[in-house]
């Protein structure tokens, strides 16, 4: 049996020391035996939660992040990082609603052929990854993200993605795609 506040400690050594975010096994693997991991993870949220950090899962992965309400401090000293083209937004976009995904059907969806370069860009910033091949002629590559994208835009999982209605109230979908979805959706009243 461990002291009280034990295994708390342990994980929050464990988590502090990490240099990439751990799954829960992982933890257990570096805390060792007689650890609970849970309850330590449990009342680490629970004496962090009015600190500055928070310990936090995201893709099933634990790290500790900056409080939400102090984001803002970190934002005005770091560094602002290269802006994405539209073409990489489109295809990190289509990746992450449909992965997994090959080159053709990320074409497919866009209407125009992507460049390698658009790809890389991604998978340095770490946000896509291969995922293996599709079992068809040709066997190509296919593409999904990463746990890096699900922490860099704060999504527990791809289920906490935007849907349509969500952009909409937003204001995010252009005008343009706006239309176009008004003319598919009569489009598609027409045919019944």
């Amino acid at each position: 049996m461990n002291p009280p506040g034990h295994d708390e400690r342990a994980v929050e050594a464990v988590l502090f020391a990490a240099e990439a975010p751990m799954t829960l096994a992982e933890i257990k693997a570096a805390a060792g035996e007689g650890i609970d991991v849970v309850e330590g993870l449990r009342a680490l949220a629970e004496s962090y939660a009015p600190r500055g950090i928070h310990p936090v899962e995201r893709g099933g992965r634990w790290h500790f992040q900056t409080a939400p309400d102090l984001a803002h401090i970190l934002r005005r000293t770091r560094e602002e990082p290269r802006k994405l083209s539209r073409a990489a937004i489109e295809t990190l976009a289509i990746i992450a609603y449909h992965e997994p995904v090959s080159r053709a059907e990320i074409e497919a969806i866009r209407g125009v052929q992507i460049s390698k370069g658009t790809l890389d860009v991604l998978m340095e910033a770490g946000w896509v990854r291969p995922a293996g091949r599709r079992e068809v002629p040709g066997r190509p590559l296919i593409y999904a993200t990463t746990p890096a994208f699900l922490t860099h835009f704060g999504l527990t999982s791809r289920r906490d993605l935007p849907g349509i209605d969500d952009l909409r109230a937003a204001g995010l979908l252009d005008p343009i795609d706006e239309a176009m979805l008004n003319v598919e959706v009569e489009s598609g009243d027409d045919e019944g």
